[in-house]
């Protein structure tokens, strides 16, 4: 199942679900966590309370985080189900858990705003089950953000996507379509995304999949990050090896 096929299921289940108490976390000094999504704290090890790291290094504009230590710079919201997904450096790798279905997980970069950037991105389904992988850009609180998705059954998506209410998020499909370039789950693979103007283009394992005008939308600047969802089966692992932000 495409997640913009679950679009209604998601605005209905994060409708129908109670906001988590869990108080917003931010692992950076200076960027600023959205009020109006569900935000999750990022535990490196199981603790009660996360250890948060500051320091006075500017966080990088242009930089590839292979996951070697902290998460410092990156947000994580989660959105379509009370169960928290677990986040975790291991193996330098970044994991993201999902054990429950019908759950949008987000790592968003909130040290910086792009105008036009590239963001790319080294991954593996672990889990086998159906999932959604994909990446973000020009994500903005107020405005929403473009979304670039891979799904296990052999497809891609383009969707604009914006915030309604805390845990509900709206969803506008602006393409899909298959491609034999997006491999089986358990293989590791590559995916890329290029925010320029009013173009965004799709990279599949390092192949150009298509270019997409995206004027009508009017978002010129945000944040980048990476997005993982589950549908109706669970776990979904994805693993990341590494995201690296550059020049388009």
């Amino acid at each position: 199942m495409k997640k913009l096929l679950i679009l209604g299921c998601f605005i209905l289940i994060s409708a129908c679900q109670p906001a988590p108490t869990t108080p917003a976390t931010s692992l950076f000094p200076t960027a600023t966590l959205p009020a109006s999504q569900t935000p999750v704290p990022v535990t490196i090890t199981p603790q009660a309370t996360p250890t948060l790291e500051f320091t006075a290094t500017p966080f990088p504009r242009l930089f590839t985080d292979e996951f070697n230590a902290s998460l410092a710079g990156w947000v994580i919201l989660q959105a379509g189900s009370e169960a928290v997904p677990s986040v975790k450096n291991e193996n330098s790798n970044l994991i993201l858990q999902m054990d429950a279905p019908y759950t949008w997980t987000y790592a968003v970069y909130g040290a910086q705003e792009y105008e036009d950037i590239r963001i790319d991105a080294q991954f593996i389904n672990q889990a086998g089950s159906p999932a959604s992988i994909g990446l973000i850009c020009r994500y903005s609180e107020e405005d929403g953000w473009f979304e670039f998705n891979i799904s296990t059954d052999g497809t891609y998506n383009l969707l604009y996507g914006k915030w309604l209410a805390t845990g509900v998020a709206d969803y506008l499909p602006i393409t899909s379509a298959g491609s034999g370039a997006i491999q089986p789950s358990g293989v590791p693979q590559e995916i890329g995304l290029v925010c320029s103007g009013t173009t965004l283009s799709f990279f599949i394992n390092q192949t150009l999949i298509r270019n997409m005008d995206v004027s009508r939308y009017e978002l010129t600047a945000g944040k980048v990050g990476i997005t993982v969802s589950s549908f109706e089966n669970a776990p979904v692992v994805a693993a990341f090896d590494w995201v690296k932000v550059s020049e388009p």
